[in-house]
């Protein structure tokens, strides 16, 4: 069932009306139920894997609560294995049904290579929607708990709700337990400024995925598809709206989930922060997935040492987080070059930083002056876009030939002979595209200065309100693009 669909605006009013009318000590049961059914509607199968996960890191917390009070070396050390197993076991499920092929197609290449004439059997499995993301979800219980930063938690079905939230299971934000786990114990009541709030976000989701990332989707996937007959000009087009698709993609998604569970009274991490705004490649992945990004610092980064151990070592470990980042996106080597481009980017950032002190110091150049700033943040942008190739492109030669096509020229000409036009939008419909492209860093811009739109508009008249929710509405029905034949278009994390 996806957020932008039909089935979705009945599903949503339902779950929540009957909520809120049901006594709070069955609240999480109803909770888990609608979860389980949301899940369940891609396929039913399925969800037996989503239940095996949560019965494992629960019985793991369990496990370890249990060590843990005995106390002593022998226990702690038995604690350790738990993690391991909780660990091991999650990662085999996500290994079996993500990486598989792709572990059985570099070896068979190897083989290949040796002059062997045997190959393994090459066989797929439909990949389990949202399964890197709950799993991940459900591993950070198994540290907390280990750490002691989260209380064990004994009931098994309202732990299970932690893992499988609807608003939030297929692709994120990845919550802690520490926030979210507690929460299912809460009291809530209905509040009607926390809906209004809660709506808005959700409407900001859907402006940002059905009128932004899908309409910029028709004309990436035209040029990515065939790039080969493509002019430079429409490449960097592509390639810039791509940019945009995904950051609005994956980003209205994790708006309507934090405004969905708003509405509810549940409170989700943001998962974005302005991304394109960022002075660097580390300022931009400090806004960008912000739950995947903490949650690699917290749970691979700081164990592996993170900056304590000197700078080589700090590097090795940006290094590690940034490949394992990659191949949690997908099995493709195009993901983990993606992930290693902006490790390398964030190292070789943090390595010239003293010369490009040195530099600002002799040429007299302000670093909070808005035109560097604006400087810093186009060089940014540009090295994101970039890495962005990689991650789109099917596998490494389509990425290499999109990149060779960026500077095969012709860009005058396709420009003042509409080509840009003949990739599957119209002229109006491209422009509006460009339009809202800047509707979106306008917000952004106006988010990082601390003006806070939704707040303003709630402080306005009844009338005023309203109008601006029926505006929204209106520009989601007029504008917003529906897939082939009006059907809703996936979200692109939900491949991960």
């Amino acid at each position: 069932m996806l957020f932008n669909s039909a089935d979705f605006l009945v599903f949503f009013p339902i779950v929540t009306l009957i909520f809120f009318i049901i006594p709070h000590r069955v609240r999480y049961l109803w909770l888990l139920v609608s979860s389980y059914y949301f899940y369940m509607c891609w396929n039913a199968v399925y969800s037996l894997l989503l239940f095996a996960s949560t019965f494992i890191t629960w019985a793991s917390g369990l496990a370890i609560a249990a060590y843990q009070r005995r106390g002593g070396d022998t226990s702690r050390l038995k604690s350790q294995g738990i993690v391991a197993i909780s660990f091991t076991l999650n990662l085999l499920l996500l290994m079996v049904f993500k990486y598989t092929g792709f572990i059985v197609d570099n070896l068979n290449q190897l083989v290949g290579r040796a002059g062997a004439s045997f190959t393994l059997p090459r066989f797929s499995l439909l990949l389990p929607v949202g399964i890197s993301f709950y799993i991940f979800q459900a591993l950070s219980y198994t540290v907390d708990v280990y750490r002691g930063d989260v209380q064990v938690e004994r009931n098994l079905l309202r732990y299970a709700v932690f893992v499988a939230f609807f608003p939030q299971l297929v692709a994120g934000p990845i919550e802690r337990s520490s926030r979210l786990l507690e929460q299912f114990y809460a009291r809530q009541r209905f509040d009607y400024e926390r809906m209004a709030r809660g709506l808005m976000v959700m409407f900001w989701g859907y402006f940002q995925k059905m009128v932004v990332a899908d309409r910029l989707a028709v004309i990436v996937s035209r040029v990515f598809d065939y790039y080969a007959s493509c002019s430079g000009l429409e490449v960097l087009v592509a390639c810039v709206f791509f940019a945009f698709q995904i950051y609005c993609d994956f980003a209205g998604y994790s708006c309507i989930a934090i405004g969905a569970a708003q509405v509810m009274g549940f409170e989700l991490m943001e998962n974005f922060k302005q991304p394109y705004l960022g002075i660097c490649i580390a300022d931009f992945w400090r806004r960008w997935h912000i739950s995947l990004t903490s949650w690699f610092r917290d749970y691979l980064y700081i164990p592996l040492g993170g900056n304590r151990k000197g700078r080589l070592t700090k590097y090795r470990n940006i290094m590690i987080v940034f490949l394992a980042s990659g191949l949690w996106h997908g099995a493709n080597w195009t993901y983990v070059i993606w992930g290693g481009l902006n490790g390398l980017f964030q190292i070789v950032g943090e390595y010239l930083r003293p010369l490009r002190q040195r530099l600002k110091a002799l040429f007299r150049i302000d670093e909070g002056a808005a035109s560097s700033r604006i400087a810093a943040t186009a060089v940014t942008f540009l090295l994101v876009d970039l890495t962005w190739i990689f991650f789109r492109a099917d596998t490494l030669p389509d990425a290499i030939g999109i990149l060779r096509r960026l500077f095969t020229g012709g860009y005058l000409s396709s420009f003042f002979s509409g080509g840009l036009y003949s990739l599957g939008l119209s002229q109006l419909d491209f422009w509006l595209g460009v339009l809202f492209i800047f509707v979106l860093l306008t917000v952004d811009v106006l988010h990082e200065r601390n003006v806070r739109i939704r707040s303003w508009i709630l402080g306005q008249a009844l009338w005023f309100r309203w109008a601006v929710y029926l505006a929204a509405i209106f520009t989601i029905l007029l504008f917003g693009f529906y897939g082939p034949n009006y059907d809703a278009a996936q979200f692109i994390y939900f491949q991960f």
